[in-house]
């Protein structure tokens, strides 16, 4: 199932499909088939302009992230916390040795505040390899770096190194949190991300408090054109449709209850 759903993003993907799709109408402008040419053609095209210059990407992330509100105030005590991988540079750390965040880091920067606001708080990083090669370290590993820089001792870290995927974040996560006794965590993720983990958690009857950081909108996206960063929209579209891809093939496989987790 891993290996298949990496497989399945790297040509499903927008700018893939788009790619796929002019591929396609060459080839069927070299055999002379007309119309199939000029229907590739234009589908392709129309990809790319959605993808690049319109706020669709944008909306759709934004809904994701509005489907768990994150709670106004922080919690008066806590326990533990649970942060799923997904923020690090791992090629780059793993030949670096370094510290190198990518544009989810905020999930740990609000671990870290909330960890040094609460002493007493326990840190669950869940988050491995989820590369194909399976050669590089993951979140769990450099989060053993990132957190004593800053106070956080090594003795509060949990590290579930083997989640590759998702799914895997919530299983493994189940087994540490009974092996220590642990509760009612708040689970700290991206908030285009929120849903999915949520439904996942809540499959595997796993108590957590959403608690939605690394947001990618403001909230207020309209639908309309945007021909000022296509590269952003490229990407927001991109997460967002993965994301979608996620939700869609949990929910058929039997790992949440519902498709649009609220």
């Amino acid at each position: 199932m891993f290996v298949i759903s990496k497989l399945v993003w790297i040509f499903a993907q927008p700018l893939s499909l788009a790619f796929f799709l002019v591929f396609l109408a060459l080839l069927a402008g070299l055999l002379r088939w007309r119309i199939l040419s000029v229907l590739g053609a234009a589908a392709g095209a129309l990809i790319l302009f959605v993808t690049l210059y319109t706020t669709a990407g944008n909306l759709m992330m934004q809904g994701l992230e509005q489907r768990f509100a994150r709670p106004a105030a922080d919690p008066q005590n806590l326990q533990c916390m649970i942060v799923l991988g997904g923020a690090f540079e791992n090629e780059v750390n793993t030949a670096r040795h370094g510290i190198e965040f990518n544009a989810a880091a905020d999930r740990f920067v609000e671990a870290l505040r909330l960890a040094q606001k609460f002493p007493q708080s326990r840190i669950l990083v869940s988050g491995g390899d989820g590369s194909l090669s399976g050669i590089y370290e993951g979140d769990a590993a450099a989060s053993e770096r990132f957190f004593p820089l800053f106070g956080v001792g090594k003795d509060r870290l949990i590290e579930e190194r083997q989640s590759r995927t998702t799914f895997e974040n919530a299983v493994n996560t189940k087994e540490f949190l009974a092996s220590q006794g642990l509760s009612n965590c708040l689970l700290i993720t991206s908030g285009f991300h929120m849903p999915r983990s949520v439904g996942i958690f809540r499959k595997l009857g796993i108590d957590i408090v959403p608690w939605p950081t690394d947001y990618r909108t403001d909230g207020e996206v309209r639908p309309g054109l945007d021909f000022t960063q296509p590269n952003l929209n490229a990407q927001n579209m991109a997460t967002a449709i993965r994301e979608w891809y996620g939700l869609a093939g949990y929910y058929l496989a039997g790992r949440t209850s519902e498709l649009y987790p609220r």
